[in-house]
């Protein structure tokens, strides 16, 4: 006798309890499989683009914005710093290096970022096709706003002000296309990088062109005579002391802020997780209130079934067969359940990620199986044998004599 087909057979003869009870824990997994996946993948990515960078600096304001407007281009600036400051600060013996960024453009909602190449050297970019950028509003593209605009190297545009798409346009001089970054998978991927000069030269009044055919800085700071600014500076350390004591050298000083990446991200990733915990402990409740179902359907149709399974017996089934039976019920319930809400979960986090294409999740991906999806499969389980137990226990002394005697 065929345990495992019978048992389908029993929850298909009753499709809409099925599905309603297979519905009802698959939304509660797909929650934690969301979860799951934004967590695992949203950490790493915060990871991996904060590598290389042990301090930014900028004007005063919310450090936690200035990292993600900095560090994973993601927030508004805090303003602009005097590149007077920003030299001097260069200078002191506990820095190592220091990559100016200037910002305030975008293309089409894209960001254009002046810097120089030492940038780049911080997250070993590649070139695709065509070479780094060697002159102003030349620029270089990541690879995913290479596809997305469809732009290649040699084509041109127009920059528009602000961060948002909707500004007006710079069009006193076109940037032009020189190189495309390969696939970085971290925040590179999303902008358009270019020199300091470029964003300096877009904002200026004049229309000096010889300065426009001037190689840019390809380290350090441009060399200037004017009084610039720069959005902030990605500070790398010389020694473990500066840990220490550069942050507090900067917040010292009045125009300037310093803030750390590291702890900047920790504190977030702990404000966040107290959101994370209750729409946990919300998804658990759905779960329960599933297992709830499964027992009482379970135990309902049992009811119903006393006399099929006294004719069971008869037919030469044992008790431990008519156990094995109703758990085999709860199991395919919530494995179904599982499959399912694991599926829902991937499926919301691609249209979520479709949705918000230059938001702060529009580095993550739904093609991605993490191991900790195994276990919720195996929590399913475990929870179908549980709400299963008492009604198999129950067929399991189910009197032959009595059941065959009431038919």
């Amino acid at each position: 006798m065929n345990m495992l087909r019978l048992s389908w057979k029993y929850l298909i003869a009753k499709p809409l309890n099925t599905g309603l009870n297979i519905l009802l824990l698959a939304l509660g997994l797909a929650i934690i499989t969301v979860l799951i996946l934004i967590q695992d993948q949203f950490e790493n990515k915060m990871t991996k683009d904060a590598e290389g960078i042990d301090l930014v600096v900028g004007a005063k304001g919310s450090p936690l914005q200035l990292i993600l407007s900095s560090v994973y281009h993601i927030d508004f600036p805090t303003g602009n710093i005097d590149m007077a400051d920003a030299i001097a600060l260069s200078k002191n013996r506990l820095v190592k290096n220091i990559i100016p960024l200037g910002m305030g453009d975008n293309y089409q909602g894209y960001r254009i970022v002046g810097t120089n190449h030492d940038y780049l050297d911080i997250y070993n970019a590649e070139m695709v096709s065509g070479v780094i950028w060697d002159k102003p509003f030349d620029v270089v593209l990541g690879n995913e706003t290479a596809a997305k605009l469809g732009l290649g190297v040699g084509d041109t545009f127009i920059g528009s002000h602000g961060i948002g798409s909707s500004s007006h346009e710079h069009d006193e001089h076109p940037y032009k296309v020189t190189g495309i970054l390969t696939p970085m998978g971290n925040v590179l991927d999303k902008l358009i990088l270019t020199s300091i000069e470029s964003v300096w030269y877009t904002h200026d009044e004049g229309h000096d062109h010889e300065k426009f055919e001037t190689p840019v800085a390809k380290t350090g700071f441009p060399e200037t005579d004017e009084d610039r600014e720069v959005t902030s500076l990605l500070v790398q350390y010389r020694n473990p002391i500066a840990a220490v004591q550069l942050p507090r050298f900067v917040n010292s000083k009045s125009a300037l802020q310093a803030a750390s990446p590291s702890f900047e991200i920790s504190r977030l990733f702990e404000l966040l997780g107290v959101g994370v915990k209750l729409i946990q402990g919300l998804a658990v409740v759905i779960i329960i209130i599933a297992g709830l179902g499964i027992f009482i359907a379970l135990f309902n149709s049992l009811k119903e079934r006393k006399y099929d399974l006294a004719v069971m017996r008869t037919l030469g089934a044992s008790n431990g067969q008519l156990f094995l039976h109703i758990v085999l019920e709860g199991v395919i319930l919530t494995f179904i359940g599982a499959i399912v809400g694991i599926l829902i979960g991937h499926l919301f986090l691609a249209v979520l990620v479709m949705q918000n294409e230059q938001g702060a999740i529009s580095g993550l991906t739904a093609m991605v199986f993490l191991v900790e999806e195994l276990w919720i499969l195996v929590y399913a389980v475990i929870v179908g044998i549980i709400a299963s137990l008492i009604p198999a226990w129950n067929a399991y002394q189910t009197d032959i004599a009595k059941q065959l005697t009431k038919a």
